[in-house]
């Protein structure tokens, strides 16, 4: 199973968490993550998105075939997210589309670390594959988007 964690673009300042929108260079950020995973997300992901305005956006810059899943809302715990895409799994691969801290801490708790969260960058992606006949966790991938 590969489990890719794509953290949410820049967005707006504001008080109404939810509605952030994403600036122009969080949608500059967005659409260069798009094109890498257009070449690289297997073509039957699930794609599981926060209700955010800004994760809604981020997504839509790759598709616009996702399930909003508010299990997965700011503040959700790393728990909460591996549930939602039911960690670990078989033969599927899984797009989650969230924020910070919990998706650092989903990443933290795939790896082992002794740190309770790991530091996703805006329209950062994380990709982790489990292999289940060996019961291993590979982190194949960290990128942001001034690298693609």
């Amino acid at each position: 199973m590969d489990l890719i964690l794509w953290r949410h673009a820049e967005a707006e300042d504001g008080l109404a968490d939810l509605s952030r929108e994403l600036t122009d260079k969080g949608r500059k950020q967005a659409e260069k993550t798009a094109a890498f995973l257009r070449r690289h997300l297997p073509e039957h992901a699930r794609i599981l998105v926060s209700p955010a305005v800004r994760t809604q956006q981020t997504a839509a810059a790759f598709t616009s075939h996702f399930t909003t899943v508010p299990a997965i809302a700011p503040g959700a715990s790393a728990h909460a997210v591996l549930q939602a895409v039911r960690w670990p799994g078989a033969g599927d691969a899984v797009l989650v589309v969230g924020h910070q801290p919990t998706l650092g801490t989903v990443a933290a708790q795939l790896l082992g670390c002794e740190f309770s969260s790991l530091r996703i960058k805006k329209g950062g992606l994380w990709w982790f594959n489990y292999r289940e006949s060996s019961s291993e966790i590979t982190l194949r991938l960290v990128i942001t988007p001034e690298f693609l």
